[in-house]
């Protein structure tokens, strides 16, 4: 069997920070060296901090297809020498990250939500105020409410794509 070559690749922290809040099945990076084919294992680096955040294979040159996402539970890449915001890996580097990384976990039905309260004359107005609201609020202000399918006791906020204390009583008992 023959392997093709395998890349760490750092992601911006911008870039990083979108890939958190929405779903995407590839991700281009501006980058020459890799080709269809070649593994990666995607590193998110702040500082000396850095986090294997998933794994994916070129489709092309520039462009990731997603193999694991581990964007909720990254693993350190902290042993990887990285030189560039690409660079080759041997085989036994990827594997021992990859390996860390782990299988996709069992996926389950979620419900999310995104409830806010809106004064209008008729529903089709407040529907137009509400993806308004959406679209000025944004990811960082509006906070989605997830649960387990049947278990709403268990709902949680999030906001910026990481769990948010909603609760205002709690925020003045930390002052």
């Amino acid at each position: 069997m023959v392997r093709m070559a395998q890349w760490a690749v750092i992601i911006p922290a911008d870039r990083w920070a979108t890939e958190r809040l929405y779903e995407h099945d590839t991700l281009t990076v501006d980058l020459a060296g890799p080709a269809a084919g070649d593994d990666a294992v995607l590193i998110a680096a702040d500082d000396d901090d850095r986090q294997a955040v998933a794994l994916g294979r070129f489709t092309a040159p520039g462009e990731i297809s997603y193999v694991r996402r581990a964007f909720d539970e990254p693993v350190p890449a902290g042993d990887l020498t990285l030189t560039d915001p690409v660079t080759a890996l041997d085989h036994e580097s990827f594997d021992r990250v990859a390996t860390r990384i782990g299988r996709p976990p069992v996926r389950t039905p979620w419900l999310v939500s995104v409830a806010m309260p809106i004064e209008a004359a008729t529903p089709a107005e407040a529907v137009r105020q509400f993806w308004t609201y959406v679209a000025e609020l944004g990811p960082a202000e509006l906070p989605t409410f997830v649960w387990p399918s049947g278990d709403e006791l268990a709902m949680q906020a999030f906001v910026l794509g990481a769990e948010a204390n909603q609760d205002p009583e709690e925020e003045d008992e930390d002052d």
